[in-house]
């Protein structure tokens, strides 16, 4: 009899699977402290939580016979994954169950934006029969914008179509061809802010997101668009936001999400009558409150009853020997995949692995998702990429993944190259980790160096002219940046050369334009390994 500690509120409903189970025993405990969690969760072989109860390591130490923890929901922030995955414990979330509650939300605000509905509703309940001051836009024949066109994004955009609306998308990853079976017309982010009479946000909230709507965008935008965010806070800048309503840039804005949740009693948002505001609500509802938890249990019965399983976050098992020769690559692949997704621009077509040295000779599959989770990680963000599910995410963004082992340097310390083809360009990476020093980057492209993989690198491509170097030593230090080392290559004298500096601190959005705006410069790129 395996058994099952339930210790957040989770649907009965959704439940069922577990507690109708003749081989499973559910127990529903919740509001347990760490210390108590701890003193009950011995004998248990499953844990389902949502995100009130904190998984600690403590906790699963003292769970000697968990197998599996369960997380209804998406996150799984308040579990240790490190401790987890040591120990052997498979964590599984509901990534789906929340799709079609959120698009819903989308659509109810979209709607209520477009006929001043929470407005019209208040002054009406107040006494007064105002008519002449909510006259609204229809959506038929309106050009919706769609930023971000993962799972939820493409459920909007198969809505909107019903509604007679005209949807263009910006998103790295899906391809013209599935974008035009959806419907969807590929827009650059500018074309979207030019042309859209509403948009919608549905993108992960990563430091390239952050923000990714602030005043230049605002400055550029078609006046009277109307903006809805029922995604995460802080993607748009809400202080320029507040600005761009006052001036009449756009037309109004409905937001389900706030950058600091719960908001301050004196957010603008909440007293500005342009706004409509909604308390985070995009999964709350019975039916995803009731789809989440009848995921998760379906996938926690097929774990202890040894069935195959989807929906886990951390490592798949490897065996003991192969997990040995491969782990101190583990770290170097994401680098690497983090690197070249920093560097290229496009939308990514084409991964490619190749292996040399001793590694040629061993089946490196288990490398894949680590360089695939890099690569991913810095579109989609943390929270919605793991080396579990990283090749599933690649599969619906139609990007191909190649494996090449070469044999010709054999006689060479084991070196990993990862090549990234976008619809733009291809550029590729070498790395090796070496025992006792760590993980290097030794090549970048065509240009040998050596590299630690850790904070902020800076990769300049210029015309080698006497006095680059200098001047970006004098900006940079002017700035407050402080060069760790610095790196130079060039191909012949007076042709193309690099420049690869090794920074303590972030650079600034203006100090990049500004080395940018050195003629002899060509191209400037800011790597994080953060």
């Amino acid at each position: 009899m395996f058994k099952v500690l339930v210790s957040d509120p989770i649907s009965d409903f959704g439940l069922r699977q577990l507690t109708s189970a003749e081989d499973v025993e559910v127990a529903k405990i919740t509001g347990l402290s760490e210390e108590e969690l701890i003193s009950i969760i011995g004998p248990y072989d499953a844990l389902l939580v949502r995100s009130q109860t904190k998984v600690t390591r403590r906790v699963m130490e003292a769970g000697v016979h968990l197998k599996v923890i369960g997380r209804a929901g998406v996150g799984v922030d308040n579990i240790d994954l490190d401790a987890a995955t040591s120990r052997g414990i498979i964590v599984i979330n509901a990534p789906d169950g929340n799709t079609v509650t959120t698009c819903e939300h989308t659509f109810a605000m979209m709607m209520a934006l477009a006929r001043h509905i929470p407005q019209a509703y208040a002054k009406t309940i107040a006494g007064l029969w105002d008519r002449k001051s909510f006259l609204g836009v229809e959506l038929q024949n309106k050009i919706l914008g769609v930023l971000g066109l993962g799972r939820i994004g493409i459920e909007v955009a198969k809505r909107a179509a019903a509604f007679g609306m005209t949807v263009i998308g910006h998103d790295p990853f899906l391809s013209e061809e599935r974008a035009d079976k959806l419907g969807i017309k590929l827009a650059t982010l500018d074309e979207i802010l030019r042309t859209a009479d509403f948009m919608t946000v549905h993108t992960p909230l990563t430091n390239n997101t952050h923000h990714m709507i602030a005043k230049p965008q605002f400055d550029v935008m078609k006046r009277g668009i109307r903006m809805i965010n029922c995604a995460r806070g802080g993607i748009i800048d809400e202080a320029a936001l507040v600005e761009a309503l006052d001036e009449g840039i756009v037309a109004g804005a409905a937001f389900d999400v706030f950058e600091h949740e719960p908001p301050a009693p004196d957010h603008p948002f909440l007293r500005h009558p342009k706004m409509i505001v909604t308390p985070h609500l995009g999964a709350s509802t019975m039916e995803a409150q009731e789809n989440v938890a009848l995921g998760v249990s379906e996938q926690v019965i097929h774990v202890l009853r040894h069935e195959p399983f989807k929906n886990a976050v951390n490592m798949p098992a490897v065996s003991t020997e192969l997990l040995n020769k491969l782990q101190p690559y583990f770290t170097l692949c994401e680098q690497l995949g983090k690197a070249l997704a920093q560097m290229t621009d496009g939308a990514v077509r084409e991964i490619t692995l190749e292996c040399a040295g001793e590694l040629a000779d061993l089946d490196t599959s288990s490398l894949i998702p680590y360089v695939l989770k890099g690569v991913l990680t810095h579109h989609l963000g943390a929270e919605q990429v793991n080396i579990v599910n990283a090749i599933h995410l690649a599969k619906i963004r139609d990007v191909h993944f190649v494996v090449r082992k070469s044999l010709s340097i054999r006689s060479l310390s084991s070196e990993i190259t990862i090549r990234l083809k976008t619809t733009i360009e291809e550029r590729w990476v070498t790395g090796s980790a070496v025992p006792g020093v760590g993980e290097r980057l030794v090549r970048i492209g065509p240009y040998p160096v050596d590299i630690t993989p850790e904070g902020y690198v800076l990769l300049i491509s210029q015309k080698d002219k006497p006095g680059i170097i200098g001047r970006v030593g004098t900006l940079l230090g002017e700035s407050g940046i402080n060069i760790a080392t610095m790196q130079v290559g060039r191909n012949e004298v007076g042709g193309s050369a690099v420049m690869i500096l090794k920074n303590d601190k972030k650079a600034s959005k203006n100090v990049m334009e500004s080395l940018f705006a050195i003629p002899e410069i060509k191209r400037v790129r800011e790597v994080s390994f953060v």
